[in-house]
């Protein structure tokens, strides 16, 4: 008789934390919700957000327009390791101010550097690009989407030419391969 009161002792007991337990976890998750929901919003700071690459945000609200002077530059031939760099000249065309939030290169040997003021309408503003030929040989067309208020959200600005092999560098000198 005393080993089936402590077996009912112990299954009570037990019982009875598995519900004090599951209590508990629901007020943390209440708590929790409640936080989240009534949390205010911060503002984004450049420091403070980090974006996909791949995906960049188009900035909110009103849309506007943009018209570049030339959305594509032919650098011509250049010798591999050298740098080139063209201004690309635009106006904001609509009736909103122009933010562009962002300017990628299709890879790192292409940097565009953009105003992150905003552009009033009618005004021209410029953006400069350039790219490294080191380790590059070969026809180029790098391409630079840019991410602005505009409809559709990117633009997209080329750097074409060709770049000329060093044949001293082994990075992009042919491999030979000798079978024995």
């Amino acid at each position: 008789m005393l080993r089936r009161v402590q077996t009912w002792t112990l299954a009570l007991l037990a019982v009875g934390l598995m519900v004090s337990c599951q209590n508990a976890n629901k007020d943390i998750r209440d708590a929790a919700r409640e936080n989240v929901t009534n949390a205010p919003v911060q503002p984004a700071t450049p420091n403070s957000t980090v974006q996909n690459a791949a995906e960049p945000a188009a900035p909110t609200g009103p849309t506007t327009t943009v018209s570049f002077a030339e959305t594509t530059f032919d650098f011509g031939t250049i010798d591999e390791g050298e740098k080139v760099s063209h201004v690309y000249k635009f106006t904001n065309t609509g009736n909103e101010p122009l933010i562009l939030s962002n300017a990628k290169g299709s890879c790192g040997c292409t940097v565009p550097s953009w105003p992150r003021e905003p552009i009033a309408p009618g005004e021209d503003a410029e953006i400069l690009v350039e790219f490294n030929s080191k380790n590059k040989s070969g026809k180029k067309n790098q391409k630079v989407t840019i991410t602005a208020n505009t409809n559709p959200p990117e633009t997209f600005i080329y750097l074409t030419g060709t770049v000329n092999k060093d044949e001293s560098n082994p990075a992009t000198s042919p491999t030979i391969q000798v079978n024995n």
